[in-house]
């Protein structure tokens, strides 16, 4: 895809999602140099201090190595960047990428029964009165997009339960990608969000403190949803 001149000027943004574009599409391969600050601001039709701006930001992800004096170099970002990338792949040019929706179900189903376990073993009993509220206020509306708001409170105290650093970061960059898409993807999870029992049975693992019945309780809740979602991918994939 070619870049094309920026029209809005909210820009950084702007140059940064261009950028990133073609450098996920392998447009710009990794190792290939960037075309200089001058030439993307002649092109975008922005500043230069924009199109630095939107540079730096992509050397902070780890998308590209900028050199004092030198070309700006793009990195592989499959090997460099981290989680922090993944709410600017998951949705490019105002649609979801299949692909990566894909990565984000399947990790959410991996580390989910994962965090509960721990969570049970930690902290699960304290927690558990928490849980059920949360879980009250789940049965008490039919919104499907507030439904999904509850669902990732009650997993927001899961995560806080487990008491691990790197499950934390990692929940905070899957809310973030998929906190923009909460009313697009409402008839999706409408199954996994509406099954209140399964939460309620989640809740009470925690509270049992056994990690093992938690683990089993979260797959339960994750899995058909899940399963489901993977299915409408894969056709969607494959259009």
């Amino acid at each position: 895809m070619p870049l094309q001149p920026v029209h809005r000027r909210s820009v950084p943004d702007e140059v940064f999602d261009q950028v990133l574009a073609e450098v996920v599409d392998g447009e710009i391969g990794a190792g290939q140099p960037l075309p200089s600050e001058r030439r993307l601001a002649e092109v975008l039709g922005v500043s230069r201090p924009a199109v630095r701006e939107a540079l730096q930001r992509m050397a902070a992800t780890r998308l590209v190595e900028v050199r004092h004096g030198g070309a700006t170099t793009v990195r592989d970002f499959k090997r460099n960047a981290g989680l922090d990338l993944l709410p600017r792949l998951l949705v490019r040019k105002g649609e979801l990428d299949p692909e990566v929706a894909r990565s984000v179900l399947e990790a959410r189903l991996a580390v989910g029964p994962a965090v509960a376990a721990l969570a049970a073993g930690r902290n699960g009993p304290p927690i558990s009165a928490v849980l059920h509220m949360v879980v009250d206020r789940l049965a008490s509306t039919d919104d499907d997009v507030e439904r999904q708001v509850l669902a990732l409170e009650f997993w927001d105290h899961v995560v806080d339960s487990a008491d691990s650093m790197v499950f934390r970061l990692m929940f905070n960059s899957l809310r973030a990608a998929y906190e923009p898409a909460l009313e697009a993807l409402a008839p999706l999870m409408a199954e996994e969000v509406g099954q209140v029992d399964a939460y309620r049975l989640l809740a009470s693992a925690l509270g049992s403190g056994d990690p093992e019945t938690a683990r089993a309780a979260a797959d339960r809740v994750l899995r058909p949803a899940t399963e489901s979602l993977l299915s409408a991918l894969a056709a969607l994939e494959e259009e």
